[in-house]
């Protein structure tokens, strides 16, 4: 399968795109800059210049494939509006141009209701913290194709997400915060083992699937007393109002306490993926997540 890649050169993609060409799958990727377009190459893969908002090179770019995988993402995060307009204006166009060929797109986890366990068949919490992923999971799945939730981290080396950032308040703060008492729970899956799953989804998943990337749920107390260990720093419990301040924005304190337990059985079912890397404490202490400071 020829595939068309958007995302292909971020922090996932070089490892979803490694995994279809080890496949024996043939890839060209969007690349927005000649970095980008390097980084494809250096892989094996080819490149198309343009970025999301270049709609006529995302169509040439899909109608060349035999599948789409869109991953890419991005824009001002302050402004969650224009982030829907730019995600469903490219899912609209990749999934006109690829009708009828398998078409993956991404959304995460964070979407679904808090306090409980959610699985695939779950609907999204229209009034959660990341609402403005729903309509393009919708779009997608209107053009028949297959929607992959990820998990809040996609560990591995070189993660510049949550992580990182939890580590980096550590270092820079003295202590290691969690919000109340910490048993709020947060997904999280290897790098490598999403990688897998993406070509899953294109190679098996039926039109109209919602998938799940998570291998595990742990607490952010776990987390927060694993970073405070290899630093040599306390474990703190914060209040809501002192999170707000204490993390890099009030927005990233609600990120931090969001109890969002995640069950992927579904998907683990449907396409016989089966987590196999390291969970997210043991890359923690084994990793480069205390390598240099962040």
């Amino acid at each position: 399968m020829h595939v068309f890649v958007t995302g292909g050169s971020g922090q996932t993609g070089p490892t979803v795109v490694a995994e279809l060409l080890a496949a024996g799958h043939t890839v060209t990727g969007l690349a927005r800059s000649e970095t980008a377009a390097a980084r494809l190459e250096s892989l094996g893969a080819k490149a198309l210049r343009g970025s999301l908002e270049d709609l006529g090179r995302l169509r040439s770019g899909a109608e060349a494939a035999d599948g789409v995988l869109h991953m890419a993402f991005g824009g001002d995060f302050a402004d969650p509006d224009d982030l829907t307009r730019r995600d469903t204006a490219a899912i609209e166009v990749l999934g006109r141009a690829v009708a009828g060929k398998p078409f993956v797109s991404t959304s995460g986890t964070l979407v679904l209701p808090v306090g409980r366990e959610s699985g695939e068949r779950d609907e999204p919490d229209a009034y959660g913290i990341a609402a403005f992923r729903i309509p393009g999971e919708r779009m997608c799945l209107a053009a028949g194709g297959s929607v992959v939730r990820l998990a809040p981290t996609v560990h591995g080396p070189r993660d510049h997400g949550f992580i990182p950032m939890l580590v980096a308040t550590a270092r820079e703060t003295g202590v290691s915060a969690y919000v109340g008492d910490g048993a709020n729970r947060w997904p999280a899956v290897h790098r490598r083992d999403a990688a897998v799953l993406f070509r899953l989804a294109l190679e098996q998943a039926p039109a109209g699937s919602i998938l799940h990337g998570v291998a595990e749920s742990v607490t952010v107390k776990s987390v927060a007393e694993t970073i405070a260990r290899n630093l040599g720093v306390p474990p703190v419990s914060l209040t809501p109002v002192e999170a707000a301040t204490h993390f890099a924005s009030p927005f990233m304190a609600r990120v931090y306490g969001f109890d969002g337990p995640v069950s992927s059985a579904g998907t683990r079912r449907l396409l016989d993926w089966a987590p196999t890397h390291p969970g997210l404490l043991e890359d923690l202490n084994t990793g480069d997540y205390f390598a240099a400071p962040a």
